[in-house]
C-alpha cells in the first residue's frame, strides 16, 4: 500500500513543503510542528469496505502514513487486540467497556509504533547515531528498533527511571545516560548532545514520523470495534477515549487519526478523549481544571516516572482543543489509585501492565463514579507497558553512564534553565562516553589496565576476559579504542586483531596491544599491519601507556601524578603505588528515612564519593538501634519519620552520653520556621530542604565535617 502523501505544511506559520524527502523542520520559519497531508479521496475508496486481506501490523494503513516500510526491520508492530473488559465491566456497572491491548507489542509499549515509523525514516535517510530522552517507555521502542537496525541509540534517562528499565535498554545494546536531574533537563542535555556530536536527535511529539504513527491506533479501534459490536459498519467509533498521558504525543496521534477517518466519511463522530495524568505530575490538568491556553511546567513528584514529564509544551493546547471540541476532559489521580487499579485488573481480567497505564483505570473508574461517562457509553481504554526484567548478572559492567550537575537556577515557562555546572557536567560525560574495552584473559592484567586509565580519566572501561565476548562487545559498542592481549585460550589474539580489521563497522578503531608473547619478526610485521602500537608486559613504564591511550583518543593527561615503570613480570605485577596511594578506609554514614528512594539517592550520592560506606533506617526506632549498633561517624536524617519524630531522636542522641558528640544532618521536606529553624541548627551541623537540594554542597558539608577535606 504505498502512501498517498501529497504535501506536509507548516502548523505556525502555514509554508506548504514537498513530502520528498520527509522534512522534520518548516525551511521558513523552523518549526518541527508539521502536518501531513495525504489524497484522502483515494484513501477513503480503498477503505470503504474495511481492510479484509491486509497485513495484520501497523503498516496494513500505509496509504495515510508518511513513510514506507523498509525490509527486515519490522518487528510485527501493530494490530493488537481489543479486548471486551469482563469482571471489571461487572465490578464498574458499566458496559461496553473495551481494553486495547498495546502489551503485545514489541516492546510491551504503544511507542513501538513511533520507534518503528521514525527508525523506518532514519534508515530511509542513512541515519546510523541517534539520541534521545525518555521517561522509559520510548526508549525501550527505540532500543529494540535501532539494534534491528544497526542504529547506535544514545538514551538520556532521569535517576528515577527503575533499574529494571535500565538494565532492558542496555540489554538491547544501547548507550544509556543516567541524569541527575528531572526529564525536562534530560532533554535539554541530550538536545545539547547532538548538537555537539551532530547526530540526529528524535524531538518526540515534535516529530512527525512520530505522531503519525500513533493514528494507527485509532484506524485498528475503529476496524476492531466495528467487528466486536454486531450490525456495525466496518468502521465504529467509541464514545470515549481513555489514555494516560505524560508528553502527550500519543493521543495527539490518535486523535488526528480520528479525525481523518471522519474526514473520509468512515466513522459518523469523534469520540471524547479522556486525558489522565497523575496527580504528582498534571500540569495538564492543573491548566485545564484553570481553563488556561498552555500549561505552566512542573516538578514531577509522582512515583511513576514513566509519566513524569513536567513540561508538556506544545501538546497541551492541542489536546485541549480536542477536548474543548468533542466534551472530553482532563483529570489527575493519586499514584495510590493507580497501583490499586493495576492489582484490580490483574486479579480481576488477568491484564498485568505498568503503573503509568494503570492511572488510566483509575481515570476510569473516576469517571463512571462521577457519571462524567455515562452507561451506555462505549469506551476504550488504553493498556500499555510491562515490568520485563532483565538479570544485572548477563549484562557487561558499567552498561549505564551517571550525570550529575549543580542547578543553581529555576524552571521559567516552558523551558527549564541549565545553568551554572552543566558545562562541566557535560565535559565529564564526554570524557564518560569515550569507550575503551581491554580484552585479556588474565583478569588480573585486565583489572591493572582499568585501574591505571580510570585513575587518570573518567573513561568507560569494559573488561573481557574471553575473546570471543572480547569480539561480540566491540561489535556491539564499537568503543573508541580497544587494548588486547595476543595470547588467549579458542581465538588468539592475532586472529581476533583480523576480524576486527575485517569488519567494516569497527576497522577504524585504533588496537592497542599490551602482550607478554616474545614476538618473531614475522609477528611484529604481522601487528605493525592492524595494531597502533605494542607493548612488552614488564618493560615500560605505566604513565608512557595511558600518555599514549589519552592522546590516542584525543586527550591529554595534563596534571596527572607520575606512575611508575612496571620492571618485571606481566602488568599485575605493577605495585600499589602504581596505582594511587592506599585510601584511607571507608566511613560509616546512617541515612535514617522512611521515603526509601530518598534514602537510597543519599547512600549513591555519598558512597559515589569512595569515602564512605553508608547504611539506611527507615524509621527512628531502628535507626536508633543501627547508631548503638554501628556507632556511624555521621548520621543524615528527616525530621518526619513514621514513630518518632526527628527532633526526638536529636534529643535522645543528645541526651546519650554514648551520642552526644555524633554529628548530624537534617534532611527534611518539611516547611520550617525561622524559628524551627534556628532551633534545630543549635542541635546539627547543617540542615537541608528536599525540595531545593544542592548535592555537591551536602557532599561537602559531609566531607568538612568528617575531615576529608
Amino acid at each position: 500500500m504505498p502512501s498517498l502523501i501529497t504535501g506536509v505544511v507548516c502548523m505556525d506559520c502555514g509554508q506548504p513543503i514537498a513530502p520528498d524527502p520527509l522534512p522534520l523542520t518548516c525551511p521558513q520559519c523552523g518549526s518541527g510542528w508539521l502536518e501531513a497531508r495525504y489524497d484522502y479521496e483515494a484513501a477513503a475508496v480503498a477503505w470503504r469496505d474495511g481492510l479484509a486481506g491486509r497485513v495484520t501490523s501497523l503498516w496494513r494503513y500505509g496509504e495515510l502514513l508518511p513513510v514506507t516500510p523498509r525490509a527486515g526491520l519490522s518487528l510485527s508492530e501493530g494490530w493488537t487486540p481489543l479486548i471486551p473488559a469482563g469482571p471489571l465491566s461487572r465490578e464498574l456497572n458499566h458496559h461496553g467497556l473495551f481494553i486495547k491491548d498495546e502489551r503485545r507489542m514489541p516492546t510491551a509499549s504503544f511507542k513501538d509504533r513511533q520507534a518503528a515509523l521514525t527508525v523506518a525514516y532514519m534508515v530511509e535517510r542513512g541515519i546510523d547515531e541517534c539520541v534521545l530522552a525518555s521517561t522509559g517507555n520510548k526508549a525501550a521502542a527505540y532500543a529494540a528498533f535501532c539494534a534491528r537496525a544497526g542504529i547506535r541509540l544514545w538514551i538520556f534517562l532521569t535517576s528515577n527511571v527503575p533499574g529494571e528499565k535500565l538494565r532492558e535498554l542496555a540489554l538491547y545494546g544501547a548507550e544509556v545516560v543516567k541524569i541527575a536531574g528531572t526529564y525536562d533537563q534530560a532533554k535539554q542535555i541530550a538536545l545539547d548532545f547532538a548538537a555537539r556530536r551532530n547526530l540526529y536527535y528524535d524531538p518526540g511529539a515534535n516529530s512527525l514520523p512520530g505522531r503519525e504513527s500513533f493514528k494507527t491506533i485509532a484506524y485498528e479501534i475503529a476496524e476492531q470495534l466495528a467487528r466486536a459490536l454486531p450490525g456495525s459498519a466496518p468502521w465504529r467509533a467509541p464514545d470515549w477515549y481513555v489514555q494516560a498521558v505524560s508528553g502527550g504525543i500519543g493521543p495527539l496521534g490518535i486523535w488526528r487519526g480520528f479525525q481523518e477517518l471522519y474526514h473520509m466519511g468512515l466513522i459518523d463522530r469523534l469520540p471524547r478523549l479522556a486525558i489522565v495524568q497523575s496527580e504528582g505530575c498534571a500540569p495538564m490538568v492543573t491548566a485545564w481544571q484553570a481553563g488556561q491556553p498552555t500549561a505552566t511546567p512542573v516538578v514531577p513528584q509522582t512515583r511513576i516516572s514513566v509519566l513524569a514529564t513536567g513540561d508538556p509544551g506544545r501538546a497541551y493546547p492541542l489536546l485541549r482543543e480536542a477536548c474543548l471540541a468533542t466534551g472530553g476532559t482532563m483529570i489527575a489521580v493519586p499514584d495510590g489509585d493507580a497501583f490499586r487499579a493495576m492489582r484490580r485488573l490483574a486479579r480481576m481480567e488477568g491484564i498485568s501492565m505498568e503503573p503509568a497505564a494503570a492511572v488510566a483505570f483509575a481515570g476510569l473508574e473516576h469517571l463512571i463514579a462521577s457519571g462524567a461517562i455515562g452507561a451506555d457509553e462505549t469506551v476504550v481504554v488504553n493498556c500499555s507497558g510491562h515490568t520485563f526484567p532483565a538479570e544485572k548478572h548477563i549484562l557487561e559492567d558499567q552498561y549505564v553512564l551517571d550525570l550529575e550537575f549543580e542547578q543553581t537556577g529555576v524552571e521559567t515557562s516552558a523551558h527549564t534553565q541549565i545553568v551554572e555546572g552543566l558545562g562541566a557536567a557535560f565535559e565529564r560525560l564526554e570524557e564518560q562516553v569515550t569507550t575503551v574495552v581491554v580484552i585479556d584473559d588474565n583478569p588480573q592484567d585486565s583489572r591493572m589496565i582499568r585501574r591505571l586509565l580510570q585513575a587518570r580519566k573518567n573513561y568507560r572501561v569494559f573488561e573481557v576476559n574471553d575473546p570471543r565476548d572480547g569480539l561480540d562487545i566491540v561489535r556491539q559498542r564499537k568503543p573508541d579504542l580497544v587494548v588486547l592481549d595476543l595470547m588467549m585460550p579458542d581465538l588468539d589474539g592475532f586472529t581476533l586483531l583480523e576480524m576486527i580489521k575485517a569488519d567494516p563497522a569497527v576497522a577504524h578503531i585504533p588496537v592497542v596491544v599490551v602482550s607478554a608473547k616474545t614476538l618473531t619478526a614475522a609477528d611484529r610485521q604481522r601487528l605493525e599491519r592492524y595494531a597502533e602500537s605494542l607493548w612488552q608486559k614488564g618493560s615500560f613504564s605505566t604513565r608512557d601507556l595511558v600518555e599514549h591511550v589519552v592522546s590516542t583518543l584525543g586527550g591529554n593527561l595534563g596534571d596527572a601524578p607520575e606512575l611508575t615503570r612496571v620492571s618485571e613480570g606481566q602488568v599485575a605485577a605493577a605495585s600499589k603505588d602504581d596505582i594511587a596511594t592506599e585510601p584511607p578506609p571507608l566511613q560509616t554514614i546512617l541515612v535514617i528515612d522512611d521515603e526509601r528512594r530518598d534514602a537510597r539517592l543519599i547512600r549513591r550520592l555519598l558512597e559515589a564519593t569512595g569515602r564512605y560506606q553508608v547504611i539506611e533506617a527507615y524509621d527512628g526506632e531502628s535507626g536508633w538501634q543501627a547508631i548503638l549498633e554501628h556507632r556511624p561517624a555521621l548520621v543524615v536524617t528527616d525530621l518526619m519519620l513514621p514513630d518518632i519524630s526527628g527532633e526526638e531522636l536529636l534529643e535522645r542522641l543528645r541526651d546519650d552520653e554514648r551520642t552526644r558528640d555524633m554529628p548530624v544532618v537534617v534532611l527534611t521536606a518539611k516547611d520550617l520556621s525561622r524559628d524551627e529553624r534556628d532551633r534545630l541548627l543549635q542541635k546539627i551541623i547543617s540542615l537541608f530542604q528536599k525540595a531545593t537540594l544542592d548535592r555537591q554542597a551536602l557532599i561537602d558539608s559531609v566531607d568538612r565535617t568528617l575531615g576529608r577535606i
